[in-house]
């Protein structure tokens, strides 16, 4: 898998950890000690992933992550000790793609990162299947959604939520099997799925507390109005 990756984590023996690993699967890795160092890296390279901690020195993983998020949406892996609800709801709220919880197996994240790098741009296919809807083009394998044209930023759990939904318009999903199926996990925090269905609707509805394309069937989960698809 050829790919490269940004690490940000203070604590060098894990960062040289993950860098083994990574590199035993292929991907080119580069380590920051800190988010300053990290945002100044991406700054000057295309990194394809960034697998950051959230306890850093100065500034920390969710101020990085707010930042970083106002110009790229490149994907983001959380690594951090902290497994609060509040704090996974928060780093996938405001941007993160995954969240590992420390300690983990080293084969673990880079199972997260395969599959994450799979998904993004870098690894899409040439063929296009387009969805069409109001303003809006999904294009399937590109992993972009355009508004009139313009290209949006959509981080590629939002994609893959957004993509599923569409493919399956007018079928009601529950939050467990969205989980199930975006996440490839049998258990875990499905109230992620909810977050991630209300930064789509920001991207995609005019008045997302009223929405015309992604809807709430309330009991039972959420679809996508098959009406709406052109």
């Amino acid at each position: 898998m050829k790919a490269d990756v940004l690490i940000i984590e203070d604590e060098q023996e894990l960062a040289e950890l993950e860098q083994l690993y990574l590199r035993r699967e292929g991907v080119q890795t580069t380590w920051a000690d800190s988010a300053e160092k990290g945002l100044a890296l991406l700054a000057e390279h295309p990194y394809d992933l960034v697998v950051l901690d959230i306890n850093l020195p100065g500034m920390d993983g969710f101020e990085f992550l707010q930042q970083f998020r106002r110009d790229s949406q490149i994907p983001v892996i959380i690594v951090s000790a902290r497994e609060a609800d509040e704090d996974v709801i928060l780093g996938l709220g405001i941007g993160a793609d995954e969240f590992v919880t420390k300690p983990f197996a080293p084969r673990v994240l880079c199972a997260r990162v395969r599959a994450l790098l799979r998904r993004s741009t870098v690894f899409s296919g040439e063929q296009r299947t387009v969805y069409r809807f109001g303003p809006y083009e999904l294009d399937y394998e590109g992993y972009n959604l355009k508004r009139a044209g313009e290209v949006l930023p959509i981080a590629v759990r939002e994609f893959e939520i957004l993509r599923y939904l569409i493919e399956h318009a007018g079928s009601v999903f529950s939050l467990q099997e969205i989980y199930h199926t975006i996440w490839g996990q049998e258990y875990g925090d499905i109230s992620a799925v909810s977050v991630y269905v209300q930064r789509i609707r920001k991207k995609i509805e005019e008045d997302y507390h009223d929405p015309k394309y992604l809807k709430t069937i309330h009991g039972k989960g959420y679809l996508f109005d098959r009406e709406q698809l052109l």
